[in-house]
């Protein structure tokens, strides 16, 4: 089959003798032009790279009538070839009109199969990334989360304990409160007992009858009360184990009288006697008069029924009495025998 396409510019080809009208051409270094186009180049062999472009052009199978033309036989014709450098950057395509570069469909595939991979792999770490980022934020929020609900707590149990306090200060005033109410009710009632006391005692010794009874020059220590513990009486409420005296109740402030005429001799703090007047009597018996809350008296002579001080509850009490006590010779007596014995109507 013979060709119709002229010979490249700038190469010769010369005719074969008896190989027909044309001859081989034998491209050579000098001859051919610099490669131009889009073309791929192999790894060499044998010292020369070639592509199946490359060997379309540099081989021309002239078919004329009688063969093969050889380059030597024809003048020399310039022929284009691609550039190295479109060999290097060309595509799988090639130029218009140009053969595909043999296992070039494979190192396509093989680097979208890369560019593929290289995407996955950059997916993958963003992906990463963003997981990272996420569990972070995550962790960062619940963190967040229970130190908000760890101060609530606090603030919780701060205000409970400020509830449970003020509540406390208001019982503890509440009871404060009620004990002053008790103390002044109480006060109160001890000083009508004692203002009606001296008002008895001024109507008897008007004349009304006497609200302390005497005989002969001897008085009652006191008026409006009752006997309550007498002497000789055990019980651990005493230190020497038993009443050294004998107890009129009578309410605080009620007067207390002189039993007959003496001095007084100690009047003052005695411990669990609380506020205790001594009487010497002209035979030397003192007659002591204990848990006084005042004294009218505090020395000098005094005469029978003259009033020395006022019942009360100081020292070691249960409760607002006269502790009367009768000495003679330092031993205690019993005081109920020995008024009794002067007269007196206890």
């Amino acid at each position: 089959m013979a060709s119709n396409s002229p010979a490249p510019e700038g190469i010769e080809l010369q005719e074969t003798p008896g190989a027909g009208a044309w001859g081989e051409w034998n491209p050579t270094e000098d001859s051919a032009r610099p490669l131009r186009g889009k073309h791929r180049v192999l790894k060499p062999r044998g010292g020369l790279a070639r592509s199946s472009t490359v060997l379309g052009v540099g081989v021309i199978a002239a078919v004329g009538a009688g063969g093969i033309a050889t380059a030597q036989d024809r003048p020399q014709a310039a022929i284009s070839l691609p550039s190295l450098h479109d060999l290097v950057e060309g595509d799988h395509t090639g130029p218009a009109g140009s053969a595909a570069v043999p296992g070039q469909a494979g190192g396509q595939q093989e680097q979208q199969a890369a560019q593929t991979h290289g995407h996955t792999d950059a997916g993958e770490a963003l992906r990463h990334r963003i997981l990272q980022q996420a569990e972070s934020q995550q962790d960062a929020a619940e963190s967040q989360a229970r130190a908000d609900a760890e101060q609530a707590a606090r603030e919780s149990a701060a205000q409970e304990a400020r509830t449970r306090k003020d509540a406390a200060e208001r019982e503890a005033e509440a009871v404060r409160a009620a004990a002053e109410k008790a103390a002044a009710e109480k006060a109160a009632a001890d000083q009508a007992a004692v203002a009606q006391a001296e008002t008895k005692a001024e109507a008897g010794s008007g004349g009304g009858g006497p609200a302390v009874k005497s005989s002969g020059g001897w008085s009652l220590p006191t008026s409006s009360y009752t006997l309550t513990s007498h002497y000789g009486d055990s019980g651990s409420m005493w230190s020497s184990g038993h009443h050294t005296g004998l107890d009129f109740a009578a309410p605080t402030g009620t007067p207390v009288k002189a039993v007959g005429g003496g001095t007084v001799v100690s009047a003052g703090w005695s411990g669990a006697y609380g506020y205790r007047i001594v009487l010497r009597l002209g035979d030397g018996t003192e007659v002591w008069y204990c848990h006084l809350s005042s004294m009218a008296v505090t020395s000098g002579s005094v005469g029978a029924g003259e009033t020395i001080g006022r019942v009360g509850a100081t020292g070691n009490v249960t409760g607002a009495h006269l502790h009367l006590e009768v000495r003679q010779g330092g031993a205690t007596v019993d005081p109920l025998a020995w008024l009794t014995a002067r007269g007196l109507d206890v």
